[in-house]
């Protein structure tokens, strides 16, 4: 039993226990970490590493094309070069050092001891880094990807592209792409659910609006170019034509579904920057932050416009006037929610007391080179002028202005503000005044002048150019200022990793800011909180100064070790109020080895051994489910003692618990896939060349009734397996998940039926689009197969009860989601045909 007490009562002793379960062995046992204090740092030195990297292969590109008529490397190394520059930037850095600051900041900002689930956070570690590792392999090799970071059709499909170049970087970039999506659900449920007893929406620190809304949009912005990368590459692998206009195929729509993620790309890349922004400037400035409630109206607001732009970067594909009047004007606006914040930010630094060290001098080198890269953009977004300056080097210098500007400049502000954070040493800042002047001054003679050669008509993507042109004089100096800023960010590199060995010990909260990821010890424990907070306002540390002491001695929520358990709390989303406890699993070695089998998928799929990748997929399902060991309880355990009088309900017996957030999320990101697969198909059956198809599907109609009888019976067994009638019987309760198996098998075997009736599919995009659609109905009555049979087991094992059904609620949230995605499916493999006929 636990003494709550006599453990407040010895601080000491209580951190040990804490350390005692929340910690992670030295040697191997690193390697089954899955504390968000490891598994960021990982995130954050792996992402800098391929910086760097990213970084070599601009210099490359400086060099090249320093001089006319260079023959430094020849076309094909150089468009290796410069498509995997693009996509070590915008994949392999930005996003992932986005993810490490998040999982790193975000439990201690919310008063959490770590994220929502943590095995999922080291599972897309792994995966990004073995992704990560396809290309740079490739690279090295020289099968690096030669098509652009935007693998645009027809130049990456097969004829143009023949050998493995483009798989690797659909198969490496698909990979990495896993790791994104596992990062925004975990960042979403944390949020939302794991915050300090409290803490209402109207309380979060600003920050963790930024990361909320950036998540929301990778969630709904990702789904389309994982399609996108999979249809590419069955066309490539089986002759599929969903992008060859000869057989009802086109480019175009490789076009579409990239930039449905691409430009939302760009924003989220640019706002967890401007979270930092808004984070640090206050601090510096010595007053709150100016407009809160307008600055998260204008995050929303900017989350949504962001993916109403995708077209703004399709301007000169031969678009309708009109839609090109709507996609300009669009452009133009969302420019607006980003002023918001700007003012936000200068009324913020006006009606305070700034002192300027290196962060802030970051803050402001943003500022200069941010609204510089904003104004250009708002003349792209003008179609005349985009036609003008379209595929020169004016865009690649504005976009380098909006994404190093909005980006880099803030990330390395953040870096040396929360340095004291990840060492435990005070941050000197004398060296880094250097630093920011190298790599402010290198970067804006490497890329104003590339305005002037963009302007002056000189092509993007090209390796050399002739004597004459005007542009020699302007490329050298670009070269050069590329060096000055890259031996900047060397100096960035040294002065780290000095200040991180010999720089000395420093105090809590150095920087007197007021956000709770300052009351924890520098640097954080395992654990970060001895016993978390209860908030009252947006600056707790402002109101409560002795709030860190408290927590440190145990005095707060849960400040104290229940049998061995790794226990945080979860609140309601809106009010903040205390709502549950919930378990957190512990270290495992089950994430790596989860994410090695989901390696041998996708190397079994590049290396055409599909054998191979049917075996690891089914052996990477059966790892997933080898997770559950240990989960939830085999009895009822009611309310517990959370601390400071309170009691909760574990969240397995909970009515919101995060699992089931975690399904619902993951759920929206496939339904966003499948509508823009749905989408996909209907661009190709109203845009697409040669159309109407040779033959249509005529299946049969016994196995279409099939479809939908098993559809309805895996759906309603599958929303009664969740009421707590059905539930408190275990007899009726393992008979509704037992028909839940069986409608899904029937359902599978209805669609089983009805692709053997699809035409040849290599033969034209109608049969290649309508098989896909459904094969993946297909799939996931086969996943609901598995999920049904795992309830029985749990139910069974005893696992479930009345207040014990949240693994019966998340398999109803499956069942009800395959039944809605079949009958989709059955209206666009029929209903299409019968309208067109």
């Amino acid at each position: 039993m636990v003494d709550e007490q006599r453990h407040a009562a010895r601080p000491v002793g209580l951190h040990k226990r804490l350390d005692a379960v929340w910690g992670t062995p030295p040697g191997l046992g690193r390697l089954s970490a899955v504390n968000h204090n490891i598994v960021a740092r990982r995130f954050i030195v792996t992402a800098f590493v391929f910086f760097a990297i990213g970084g070599l292969l601009a210099m490359l590109i400086r060099a090249q094309i320093a001089t006319p008529r260079s023959a430094f490397v020849g076309p094909e190394v150089y468009n290796q070069i410069f498509t995997m520059h693009g996509t070590v930037m915008m994949f392999l850095f930005a996003i992932p050092m986005f993810e490490g600051l998040a999982f790193y900041l975000l439990p201690k900002m919310l008063g959490a001891r770590d994220m929502a689930f943590p095995r999922m956070g080291a599972y897309g570690y792994w995966c990004y880094l073995f992704g990560g590792s396809i290309l740079l392999v490739g690279l090295v090799l020289g099968l690096a990807p030669d098509s652009g970071w935007f693998m645009y059709t027809p130049l990456s499909s097969k004829p143009y592209s023949p050998g493995i170049n483009s798989d690797i970087w659909l198969i490496g970039i698909t990979f990495v792409e896993i790791s994104a999506l596992s990062a925004a659900i975990e960042i979403i449920a944390t949020v939302l659910k794991l915050r300090a007893p409290g803490m209402s929406l109207d309380k979060m620190p600003l920050l963790a609006w930024y990361l909320l809304v950036t998540a929301f949009m990778m969630l709904f912005g990702f789904p389309p170019l994982i399609l996108g990368s999979i249809l590419l590459e069955t066309e490539r692998a089986f002759g599929l034509p969903f992008f060859d206009p000869t057989r009802g195929g086109d480019p175009l729509l490789w076009q579409h579904l990239f930039w449905l993620f691409g430009h939302p790309e760009v924003y989220i890349i640019f706002i967890p920057a401007a979270g930092m922004v808004t984070t640090i400037l206050p601090v510096f400035a010595g007053r709150e932050i100016v407009g809160y409630s307008w600055i998260v109206i204008s995050l929303v607001a900017l989350a949504f416009l962001s993916f109403g732009l995708w077209v703004h970067h399709m301007f000169t594909v031969g678009i309708p006037h009109l839609a090109l009047s709507f996609f300009s004007a669009a452009s133009v606006l969302v420019s607006v929610p980003t002023i918001v914040q700007i003012f936000a930010w200068i009324a913020t630094l006006t009606s305070g007391r700034p002192r300027l060290d290196v962060p802030m001098l970051f803050l402001l080198g943003f500022f200069f080179v941010f609204i510089a890269g904003g104004l250009t953009g708002i003349m792209l977004a003008i179609v005349p002028f985009n036609w003008q300056a379209h595929d020169t080097h004016f865009v690649v210098a504005h976009m380098h202005y909006v994404l190093v500007g909005g980006f880099v400049f803030p990330m390395l502000a953040a870096a040396y503000y929360w340095l004291p954070s990840f060492t435990g040493r005070a941050a000197r800042h004398g060296f880094g005044v250097t630093v920011f002047w190298l790599i402010f001054g290198g970067f804006n003679l490497t890329f104003l002048g590339m305005h002037w050669t963009g302007l002056m008509g000189m092509p993007r993507r090209i390796y050399t150019y002739p004597d004459g042109m005007g542009w020699e004089w302007l490329n050298l100096v670009s070269s050069i200022g590329g060096f000055v800023m890259a031996i900047g960010f060397a100096l960035f590199t040294i002065d780290v990793l000095m200040q991180s060995r010999y720089g000395p010990r420093t105090r809590r909260n150095p920087w007197r800011a007021g956000t709770l990821d300052w009351a924890v010890p520098l640097p954080p424990p395992s654990y970060n909180f001895a016993a978390l907070p209860h908030v009252d306002s947006r600056a707790p540390l402002a109101s409560e100064p002795d709030l860190a002491r408290r927590c440190a001695a145990g005095d707060g929520y849960l400040g104290f070790v229940r049998d061995g358990r790794l226990e945080t709390l979860a609140v309601d989303v809106v009010s903040g109020r205390l709502e549950q406890i919930v378990v957190l699993p512990n270290r495992t070695f089950l994430p790596l080895i989860s994410a090695i089998l989901t390696g041998g998928f996708f190397v079994g799929v590049l290396l055409q051994a599909y054998i191979v990748a049917l075996v690891a997929a089914a052996a990477t399902i059966g790892s997933f489910l080898l997770w559950t060991r240990g989960s939830g309880s085999a009895a009822d355990r009611g309310p517990l003692p959370a601390g400071r009088g309170a009691t909760a309900r574990p969240h397995t017996e909970s009515a919101s618990p995060p699992p089931l957030w975690a399904m619902a999320l993951a759920l929206a990101a496939d339904a966003t896939a499948f509508a823009a697969l749905g989408f996909g198909i209907l661009f190709l059956w109203v845009v697409a060349p040669n159309w109407p198809p040779p033959a249509w599907l005529v299946p049969d109609i016994a196995s279409g009734l099939a479809v939908l009888a098993g559809l309805a019976i895996a759906a309603a067994a599958g929303v009664l397996s969740a009421r707590p009638a059905i539930a408190a019987a275990p007899r009726p309760r393992e008979a509704a998940l037992l028909v839940a198996a069986l409608g899904h098998g029937l359902a599978l075997a209805g669609f089983g039926a009805i692709i053997a009736a699809v035409p040849a599919p290599t033969g034209h995009a109608y049969a290649a689009s309508t098989l896909v659609v459904l094969l993946y109905a297909a799939l996931h009555a086969a996943i609901g197969m598995v999920i049904a049979a795992y309830g029985l087991w749990r139910s069974r094992a005893g696992y479930v009860s009345v207040a014990r059904r949240l693994d019966l609620r998340i398999g109803s949230l499956w069942h009800a989601a395959t039944a809605a995605i079949g009958l989709a499916t059955l209206g666009l493999a029929f209903g299409l045909p019968w309208i067109a006929r």
